[in-house]
């Protein structure tokens, strides 16, 4: 059976689908896994092993850029490589009309969510199978059930996100037991205070624990570097890609972050993870793993330093 599973944006919510593809192979050891994607997003699902091939898109480029031939050769040539795939089933966990309409492309019918389960009701006239899936369920549960509910078998079986680091060199971490501050998201409402960052960073430095902090984009960086200028040891990390980012994860004693997808794959990967959130309520989407893993904060309220070093397993 060949299976294209459709879950192209963000960060965090393609994270939240990787334990689907564990749960196929369970049920169904023979499947061949594809995943469709948008490009900047690619680099997670070819972080599990068990995913044959991805299909990029770039409908948040192709948006930006619609009278241009390019973008319309870039569509033309992925409708084709949905089409060639010659799917069995084809699903769509995303739940929106963008993610319905891509899924499409396949050219069979689409398995996605009922009216009432989707985040866009009006995907749904793009289904030809709809399953009801409770919206009260934590959205990596919501993807387990609709996989499981499209291909007919139970969620009977533990949570795995089934990801394996790369191994990559990183010469530039150092010797001794770091934690990683992953202190950017995409809205400023969702920071954590600056002056938290350096008490907790302070904190962890008198307990022989280093701080590295990454950053993406400039404004990130500079306040990586701020940060670290103000911890003792910490150290602003270079730019890294995802892969590096997952290695650096990977290897940490523990992850401190906000609201972003960085922290939802550090708790993939099974590191000791404090979540942060300030500006959103993390029921429904805050970090869920099978390692340590705690969701502290919510709307309009800001965790404490104390509260994060209560919480990380080992911190006096």
């Amino acid at each position: 059976m060949r299976i294209l599973l459709v879950k192209t944006s963000s960060l965090g919510d393609v994270i939240h689908n990787l334990p689907v593809v564990n749960d196929i192979r369970r049920h169904l050891p023979d499947a061949v896994i594809d995943w469709c994607v948008e490009e900047s997003f690619a680099a997670i699902p070819r972080l599990h092993p068990e995913v044959h091939d991805i299909v990029p898109v770039a409908v948040r480029r192709w948006r930006r850029q619609v009278l241009s031939p390019s973008t319309w050769r870039e569509i033309g040539a992925a409708r084709q490589r949905l089409s060639d795939g010659k799917y069995d089933r084809v699903i769509d966990t995303q739940g929106l009309v963008k993610s319905a309409l891509v899924a499409r492309q396949a050219g069979v019918p689409v398995s996605g969510y009922a009216a009432a389960s989707a985040r866009e009701p009006a995907a749904v006239r793009f289904y030809g199978h709809r399953f009801v899936v409770p919206r009260d369920l934590h959205a990596v549960e919501r993807n387990r059930r609709l996989v499981a509910a499209a291909l007919g078998y139970a969620v009977d079986t533990p949570l795995d996100y089934g990801l394996v680091a790369p191994e990559l060199a990183l010469p530039w971490l150092p010797a001794e037991p770091f934690a990683v501050f992953l202190s950017a998201t995409s809205r400023d409402d969702k920071l954590w205070p600056e002056t938290h960052w350096q008490e907790l960073g302070q904190a962890l430095a008198g307990q022989g624990v280093r701080a590295v902090l990454p950053g993406g984009s400039a404004v990130e960086r500079e306040r990586a570097g701020r940060l670290a200028a103000a911890i003792p040891g910490a150290l602003a990390a270079p730019t890294l890609s995802i892969a590096e980012l997952a290695v650096l994860l990977g290897r940490a004693q523990a992850a401190v972050g906000v609201d972003t997808g960085l922290t939802h794959l550090a708790a993939a990967l099974r590191t000791p993870t404090v979540a942060l959130y300030t500006a959103t309520d993390p029921g429904l989407t805050g970090v869920l793993g099978t390692g340590f893993h705690c969701n502290l904060g919510g709307r309009a309220v800001i965790p404490a330093v104390s509260d994060v070093l209560a919480a990380l397993p080992g911190s006096a």
